[in-house]
C-alpha cells in the first residue's frame, strides 16, 4: 500500500497572529490572521506605488520577517504553524483569516484541506482578481480601481471608498451576501467617512464598514 505524499511548495506568510476580527460580518471573532507574502496589484514597495494598480494599502505584506512570519514547506507545516497560534479550547470554533497582499496567490486546496483538518473554518480577504479555490468558507472581496473582478460571489464585498473608478453602483449586482463601503483612510480620512456614511443612507443595500481594530488598539 502506498503512502500518501504531501505536496511540496514553499508558502511564504508576512506574519501569522492571533487576534479579533476587527471588521466585516465577523467583526469581534477571534481569529488566526495569516498574512501572505505578496500581491498582484503593488510590488509592497514605495518607489514602485504611484505606478501601482492599488495605491492606497498600508498593509506590509514584503518579505516573511514579521510576527510569526516564516517560509514553509508544506500545506501541513502551514497549518500547524496556524493551528499552534491558536489558544481557545479544541472544541471552540477556530478561524484562520487568510489575508495579504494577495491570499489567492498562494492559498490553494492543499492548504485549505490542511486547515481544515485541524478544525479551522477559512475566511479570506482578497481583491477578486483570481477566483477562489473550492473549501473557502467565507469570502471577502475588496475590489480595486483598474483591476478585473474575477470572484463575483460570496459572503462579504468590501469597498474602499470613494475610489473614482470604482464606485459602489459598479458592484451592486454581483453575488454577495453583504455589502459594506470602508472609508479610505488618509489625510482625507474624516471627509471619507461622511461620505460613505451619506452613500449609506441614500442607498441602504450598503453598510458602513468600520476597522474597529484600529480604535482598540489591536491588528
Amino acid at each position: 500500500m502506498l503512502e500518501s505524499v504531501s505536496v511540496v511548495r514553499t508558502y511564504s506568510a508576512k506574519e501569522v497572529f492571533l487576534t479579533v476580527q476587527g471588521e466585516g460580518g465577523q467583526a469581534g471573532r477571534p481569529a488566526v490572521f495569516l498574512r501572505f507574502a505578496g500581491c498582484n496589484l503593488w510590488s509592497g514597495l514605495e518607489r514602485d506605488r504611484a505606478a501601482a494598480i492599488c495605491t492606497f494599502c498600508d498593509t506590509d505584506f514584503v518579505g516573511t520577517n514579521g510576527d510569526g512570519g516564516g517560509k514553509f514547506r508544506t500545506p501541513e507545516a502551514m497549518a500547524d504553524h496556524v493551528a499552534a497560534m491558536w489558544r481557545g479550547r479544541d472544541r471552540d470554533p477556530k478561524l484562520v483569516v487568510c489575508t495579504g497582499g494577495e491570499p489567492l496567490m498562494q492559498l490553494d486546496r492543499p492548504l485549505i484541506e490542511a486547515l481544515h483538518a485541524r478544525g479551522f473554518e477559512i475566511a479570506v480577504e482578497t481583491n477578486g482578481t483570481m477566483s477562489a479555490p473550492d473549501g473557502i468558507d467565507w469570502i471577502c472581496v475588496s475590489p480595486k480601481a483598474d483591476a478585473p473582478v474575477i470572484q463575483t460571489s460570496g459572503q462579504e464585498l468590501k469597498l474602499v471608498y470613494p475610489q473614482a473608478k470604482a464606485m459602489p453602483d459598479r458592484f451592486e449586482n454581483l453575488d454577495f451576501e453583504r455589502f459594506w463601503l470602508q472609508p479610505m483612510d488618509g489625510p482625507d480620512q474624516a471627509a471619507n467617512t461622511a461620505a460613505a456614511i451619506e452613500y449609506c443612507l441614500t442607498h441602504p443595500k450598503w453598510r458602513l464598514s468600520v476597522q474597529t481594530h484600529k480604535y482598540i488598539g489591536v491588528r
